[in-house]
């Protein structure tokens, strides 16, 4: 075997691979304390989030009197009332069904639209308002544009007593409706 410095080779490379056992051990052990030193980054909180840190989530707003009687004047006590703008608008509402029938289709549509030429005649109001629609098998024929229920029942008991023939088949239906504002 060679001699490097009073040293066997074997030796020299031995003490070689100690030196980068030792240095590989430092290193890690460096980047592991470095890295538990190190404190992980957290943005600031948010003023709410400081508000409710510092206040319990418990806030108290003092408003002077004068300023919340104002408030409470003008505060709406009902239901926001439907703002129709000008032109023709969609709503749900109500409607009057004067036919409903699923049976002979071979006719059903005819008959459909000859009960609503039939109210049309009586009541020439309800010009535009008649709908003969059809939901296989069935065929409807609806009356009207009745924004409240109230406005609806009375249409309806115009309706059946000038029409007693076919009174029995008349009703009110929730319907989305045409409703034409000025």
């Amino acid at each position: 075997m060679k001699r490097v410095s009073g040293r066997s080779l074997l030796a020299y490379s031995m003490d070689k691979k100690r030196f980068f056992g030792v240095v590989l051990l430092a290193l890690m052990s460096c980047s592991l304390i470095y890295g538990q030193t190190k404190a992980p980054q957290t943005p600031p909180p948010t003023i709410v989030e400081q508000i409710m840190i510092e206040s319990d989530s418990i806030i108290t707003i003092d408003i002077p009197p004068a300023i919340l009687e104002n408030i409470l004047k003008k505060a709406p006590t009902g239901p926001a009332p439907k703002l129709a703008k000008p032109g023709v608008n969609k709503t749900n509402g109500y409607r009057i069904q004067v036919f409903s029938d699923g049976r002979d289709p071979s006719t059903l549509e005819s008959r459909a639209k000859a009960r609503g030429r039939t109210v049309l005649a009586r009541f020439p109001k309800y010009r535009g308002q008649v709908y003969t629609t059809s939901s296989a098998p069935n065929w409807f024929t609806r009356v009207g544009n009745f924004e409240t229920s109230e406005e609806a029942k009375k249409a309806l008991a115009e309706l059946k007593s000038a029409f007693p023939s076919f009174a029995g088949e008349m009703r009110i239906v929730k319907s989305p409706i045409i409703v034409i504002k000025k």
